[in-house]
Parts: structure tokens; sequence; C-alpha cells
């Protein structure tokens, strides 16, 4: 499995566009993953706003539609996975320095009004099953700067053993996907939303949450 990353990473620091996505659909070839997709074709310039449950959500928002990724500043570092974002065009984020947020927002605002797609997890952080925390409001911001429709995405697994929480490591996490047999991940697109200008974040994040209800979406306790 390792080897298999290695490659990635390798291949990836060659490749560009389409060849990216190509890319990311074979890491998870690789590892057994099964991809659908449901849903209309996001137009591009479009922030898509995710629920996040694994590492591997990354490749699977890359492998469905082209699209730049908001991640932490940390995913940079992953073998294979870092290589497939960093080449993706992905924005890094650390959450951990909060005066750095208006930053990120006019780079995924200026991303947006160039004809980009972008992707983000607004929960923050990953959730186990169909359990998911509230989307921050911070990054929906750059949307209704940019004038950009917001796609509500559902990643949706058939296994908890993608599940990647708490005090898990990629490698732990890794041999435990290689371990399943066949894991199918299904990425649903909800109707786009399309911030008026001078919306209000917060209310187009609860929005964002109530068009994914439908997709066994349901928010922690």
């Amino acid at each position: 499995m390792p080897a298999v990353m290695l490659a990635g990473t390798l291949a990836v620091a060659l490749l560009r566009g389409e060849a990216v996505r190509w890319m990311a659909r074979s890491l998870l070839a690789a590892l057994g993953v099964k991809l659908v997709w449901r849903g209309p074709a996001p137009r591009p310039g479009s922030l898509l706003v995710a629920n996040h449950i694994s590492w591997m959500d990354i490749l699977a928002l890359v492998a469905v539609t082209p699209v730049s990724l908001v991640a932490k500043h940390d995913v940079r570092e992953w073998p294979g996975i870092g290589g497939t974002a960093g080449r993706s065009g992905t924005i890094f984020i650390d959450r951990t320095r909060p005066r750095e947020l208006p930053a990120t927002v006019r780079e995924v605002a200026g991303a947006l009004r160039s004809g980009r797609s972008v992707a983000a997890f607004p929960e923050g952080t990953t959730f186990c099953g169909g359990e998911h925390g509230r989307f921050r409001p911070a990054l929906f911001q750059a949307a209704i700067d940019a004038g950009a429709p917001v796609v509500p995405t559902s990643i949706v697994y058939d296994t908890t053993e993608a599940s990647f929480i708490g005090d898990d490591t990629l490698v732990a996490s890794l041999l435990r996907v290689a371990r399943v047999r066949r894991t199918t991940i299904t990425v649903i697109t909800a109707p786009a939303l399309r911030p008026m200008p001078g919306a209000d974040r917060r209310a187009l994040a609860r929005a964002a949450e109530r068009s994914m209800a439908g997709h066994g979406y349901r928010l922690a306790a």
C-alpha cells in the first residue's frame, strides 16, 4: 500500500488538469474504492461545501469534477494525498491561526471570480457515520463576495471503516481501508444555492445543511 501512494506522489508531480483527476480515480481504485457520483454537475466558479468523513473525501471530490480544495495545512505533507491536492490547486487553511482566515476567504473568493470551482469542508473536522457538525460560516462569505453559486455536496460511505477521526493516523487508516474488500463512496451534489449580494453567511450555511438532510445528513448532538 505505501508503494501505491508513493507511485501516486511521483506521477501527480508530473500531471495537471484532467490527468490529476485520472490519478485521483486511479488511487481510489487501487485502494478498492468504487466511486459513484449523483446530481447536477456544478458550473465553473462554484463553491462546493461538503461534509467531512475521511482523507479519501479529497480524492473523491477531485475525481468527480474539476475543483480546487480548501484543506488543512498539514495535508500538504501527506504522501500521495498531498501531491494530488497540491497539484489540483488546493488552498491550504491553518485553523490554528484565526487571523489568517480573512486572507483565506479572499483567496477563495478570488479563485471563484476567476472561474475556478472550490470545494471546502465547513465542519472543520471529520465525523464518523451519518453524524455531522454545524457548517462554520466563514468560507460562505467568499461565495457571497464573489457572487458564486454554493453547491451542497454530500459524501456517503458504505462502511464506517473509512472514517478518519480522533488520533487516527494516515497509515492506520490506509491499512484499515485496505482490509475492507470493497468500499463505495457516493458523492451527491444538490441544486446550487445562489446567494444575493449582502446575504448573511450564517443563513447561507444553514440553508446548505438543510439541502443535505435528504442524503442522510444529520447534525451531531
